[in-house]
């Protein structure tokens, strides 16, 4: 069985490598996003992009290279003209504020590579109404389109596959 693509937006790295918080939503996310790569990222096929590497680089430098460092070790998807086309179409269908432009390029890289997971933990410019936007908007033009999940979406999927629930 071919295994399942994800690609890992720059929340994944972040929550990952970043100081333990005292915040507890924060300090759960950190968690979660750890325990997924420790015990079940191998389960995958795992991809980024020179999007995610580019918002790695951003705030304090320290973290910045821990970031860097980390998504240097997964396979980058390539950005083409239809990525780039096709962001720019999302960017106005999913009315993503300037300064989240990048959120379009994540989504347009993974339906261009047909990447099965959209791994973040930023929703707040691709939640719900976005994703029912998305799937409208891919499904009449016959486009590919990712789940996007929180890894804590995730692990639940895995496990109602695991358990044969799903």
């Amino acid at each position: 069985m071919e295994r399942k693509t994800v690609y890992i937006e720059t929340t994944i790295p972040s929550y990952i490598t970043g100081k333990p918080s005292r915040d507890v939503l924060t300090a759960s996310r950190q968690n979660t996003s750890r325990y997924f790569w420790e015990n079940e990222r191998h389960n995958f096929e795992l991809f980024t992009s020179q999007y995610t590497e580019d918002e790695c680089l951003k705030g304090n430098k320290e973290a910045a290279k821990r970031r860097l460092d980390f998504v240097k070790k997964i396979p980058y998807l390539i950005e083409t003209a239809e990525v780039v086309n096709l962001a720019e179409i999302y960017f106005d269908l999913l009315n993503i504020p300037k300064k989240a432009r990048t959120d379009s390029f994540h989504i347009a890289i993974c339906v261009v590579h047909k990447v099965d997971y959209l791994l973040s933990w930023n929703f707040t410019h691709i939640g719900h109404d976005s994703e029912i936007k998305l799937h409208y908007y891919n499904d009449k033009n016959g486009l590919f389109t990712p789940r996007l999940v929180t890894a804590d979406n995730l692990l639940h999927i895995i496990e109602e596959e695991r358990y044969g629930l799903a």
